[in-house]
């Protein structure tokens, strides 16, 4: 039985480096998946804390403007505190602006990735806002039914 002769410069080798290129491309998209559905709950919960934050600072009435003139208002001070305070609760950061009408909050919450560091991506940032106003059963009631 004799060999068969190897030409010069063959292709010895070359499936290495396909399956190392293949490598990295599986591990990309496995970080996109892993990673992506971290992103996607720091999103929700972002959206979820900042539409909570900004409900709790809505509670926050001018109670001396009602009981002198009838005047259902916010206390713009009291319920940017009150949002930044339920953020602070919940290890969250985020700004808050609040009007005599409605409370403003804005989240952002960073997210450690678990695969994407392996291609240099190492954090993803949620962010969220939301927006509420006090409103009253009797005001709901005059507005009519849904």
């Amino acid at each position: 039985m004799t060999s068969r002769p190897r030409r010069p410069g063959g292709d010895r080798g070359q499936i290495t480096a396909f399956v190392a290129v293949v490598i990295v491309g599986l591990l990309a998209l496995a970080g996109l998946v892993v990673d992506g559905g971290r992103a996607l709950a720091a999103k929700s919960r972002a959206i979820g804390l900042a539409a909570e934050a900004a409900r709790a600072g809505a509670q926050q009435l001018d109670l001396a403007t009602y009981r002198t003139t009838g005047t259902r208002q916010l206390d713009p001070a009291a319920a940017r505190a009150q949002a930044t305070a339920y953020l602070a609760a919940n290890n969250a950061h985020g700004e808050t602006a609040a009007t005599t009408q409605t409370v403003t909050v804005t989240v952002w919450l960073t997210t450690d990735t678990a695969l994407l560091g392996l291609v240099g991506v190492t954090t993803l940032t949620a962010t969220a806002t939301a927006t509420a106003a006090a409103v009253s059963s009797l005001t709901a009631r005059q507005a009519g039914p849904p």
